[in-house]
């Protein structure tokens, strides 16, 4: 065997972790599934905002993926190919939400359908707000 050529399995773990490597956070936006950031205050509610994506799988993909089925187990390709989508919503959405004046988006979540057979939308949404530090001291939840 070659020492250049990689197992399937190895092949598939650098791809995923190189793919990974393009979803690193933005650092010119907070974006949360929370609706408030510990540490600091919202002082402007903006409004509204989203990124959408529809995005079509190629015919190889398709026949990749049908052949991938029959023997049951991840689709890898349907993976990857939602991983950048919804990547992609979430840069929209920050793009939008910058656009609007905000420095933060709470409450993000997703939204997917299926258009057709073979298109995906993926939606990111949440509320654009602009935050600053709160300088007050956090106080511990308690539930009782």
């Amino acid at each position: 065997m070659c020492p250049d050529w990689k197992t399937e399995t190895e092949s598939s773990t650098n791809s995923v972790q190189e793919d990974m490597s393009l979803f690193t956070p933005r650092s010119d936006i907070i974006l949360v599934s929370t609706p408030y950031i510990t540490g600091y205050r919202v002082t402007k509610v903006l409004g509204a905002t989203f990124g959408l994506v529809v995005r079509s799988r190629g015919l190889g993909q398709n026949i990749a993926a049908f052949f991938r089925s029959w023997a049951g187990g991840e689709i890898k390709i349907y993976t990857r190919l939602l991983e950048q989508v919804r990547h992609q919503a979430m840069e929209r959405l920050a793009d939008h939400a910058k656009s609007l004046g905000a420095n933060a988006v709470l409450s993000l979540g997703f939204d997917t359908s299926e258009i057709g057979t073979a298109t995906t939308e993926v939606l990111a949404y949440g509320t654009a707000v602009t935050v600053e530090p709160d300088p007050s001291p956090v106080q511990p939840v308690s539930l009782r």
